[in-house]
């Protein structure tokens, strides 16, 4: 794929390394002209040094017969720009990195029409939704992107206790738009009916909107699992630490933040509803005693510094935490301390630049459908947009023969989305997310292609 990339940090350097290794044809470009000739001699692609949001300089790098343009810079406006002007130029597909603070605002505005990026991210929320898998629990995947946040997916595995044994699903009494999309029983994989039941030991896929989740997962559990709070303490209250709490927020979690700017601390108070936020420096034993920290279930380092997270993580396992998770912004320095866990007594290291890279690799590809995520048993989860002349397009979802071993997760127009229902209509330009058998895949692509 020829495929560009502006911006030379450490995620935009990690992805061209990365990429480049694969055998596509990347083009590098940088606006620092020291670091782009330094780049130049290093890296077996092409470096351009000018700005991703000069039409001069896309020309230059072949945005004409651009498969992929990835706007990878630390400036919202930059990337927005680039993508917008790239797209108009030719590029077949754009994805712009974004902030935090932009990324939420999306629930307001739709950034990624109004400047045609098919898909915008933020690194501290992809971050974010890698620590809490190990949070929410060992069985657990959760995808927090899926329309844009709007829907969550998780796994989880019935245990022999739980009162949703030999019902019906339809008899469930799941709340509106929570479904289960896939059952995992004994190694085979069942894409159920509304007639079919739940067995113990079943490892289940459901999704929905976040909160309505939460609860459809209750009626799930056993009494024991429905009562369970996991006690987790954050240690840093910056964007990584924050999008941690508000991915966790709605679950069955009595979540604290450390942090040591006072401001910090009282900006976090504002838009966090179910977070204790204290003002305390985390590298102080004296002050993690204070904090009880040793009585948590996971103490998650979350801070801009790799050294501070790992002696924060060995002096709470010291005292007592169950698990603790860090932040670790070297890659490689991450890798070593996930080998090294045990050891050290720490369940996992997250890497931004590791996280960020395996969310967009699953755009290389030359298949207009991308795979979000792969699930056992060999079970895709699928965004597709939907073609003018789509076989679906203008028909309501009920009116659609979808294939027998699929799902609808998501159905995504313009800024709003939803689990899909019966009476919804699918839309020429709206983007549909599935959950699909192997056998199911080219059937259900035919109908929105």
């Amino acid at each position: 794929m020829n495929i560009i990339i502006v911006g030379a940090g450490a995620i935009g350097l990690h992805m061209a390394r990365t990429l480049s290794d694969q055998e596509h044809s990347i083009c590098l470009i940088e606006q620092d002209e020291k670091l782009a000739a330094e780049l130049h001699e290093e890296l077996d692609s092409r470096v351009l040094h000018g700005s991703g949001a000069s039409v001069e300089t896309l020309e230059e790098a072949g945005i004409a017969s651009c498969d992929l343009l990835f706007a990878l810079t630390s400036h919202d406006h930059t990337n927005l720009v680039c993508t917008s002007t790239g797209k108009s130029l030719g590029a077949r597909r754009s994805i712009a990195r974004t902030s935090l603070a932009m990324q939420r605002e999306q629930w307001l505005y739709d950034y990624a029409a109004q400047f045609r990026v098919d898909y915008l991210f933020s690194p501290a929320r992809l971050t974010a939704v890698e620590l809490a898998k190990s949070i929410r629990n060992p069985d657990c995947l959760v995808v927090e992107e899926i329309a844009r946040g709007r829907i969550e997916l998780q796994q989880i595995r019935l245990e022999p206790g739980s009162p949703a044994l030999a019902i019906p699903l339809r008899d469930l009494g799941l709340p509106a738009r929570v479904r289960i999309g896939a059952i995992l029983r004994r190694g085979n994989l069942i894409v159920p009916h509304a007639n079919d039941a739940l067995e113990a030991g079943d490892l289940i896929t459901i999704y929905g909107h976040p909160r309505r989740l939460a609860e459809g997962i209750r009626k799930l559990q056993t009494a024991e699992e429905a009562a369970e709070e996991q006690n987790v303490i954050i240690f840093g209250g910056g964007d990584y630490g924050f999008a941690l709490a508000q991915t966790l927020e709605g679950g069955a979690f009595r979540t604290r933040i450390i942090e040591k700017d006072r401001r910090v601390c009282e900006n976090i108070s504002r838009q966090l509803q179910n977070c204790t936020v204290i003002n305390a420096d985390g590298t102080s034993l004296r002050e993690l005693k204070e904090e009880r920290v040793g009585e948590a279930d996971f103490f998650v380092a979350a801070t801009q510094d790799d050294e501070d997270n790992v002696m924060a993580c060995l002096q709470a396992r010291d005292l007592g935490a169950k698990a603790c998770l860090t932040l670790i912004h070297r890659a490689d320095y991450a890798s070593a301390i996930q080998r090294s866990g045990t050891q050290l007594g720490i369940l996992d290291a997250v890497s931004p630049r590791v996280a960020v890279a395996r969310e967009l690799s699953r755009f290389v590809t030359e298949e207009g459908a991308t795979v979000l995520r792969t699930l056992p048993g060999g079970i895709e989860i699928l965004s597709s947009p939907v073609a003018e002349n789509a076989t679906a397009a203008g028909k309501n979802v009920g009116e659609v023969s979808w294939p027998a071993a699929s799902g609808l997760i998501a159905l995504q127009h313009g800024n709003q989305a939803s689990v899909p229902a019966a009476e919804d209509k699918i839309n020429a330009g709206d983007t549909l997310v599935a959950i699909v058998a192997p056998e199911a895949k080219k059937p259900l692509l035919d109908l929105l292609g």
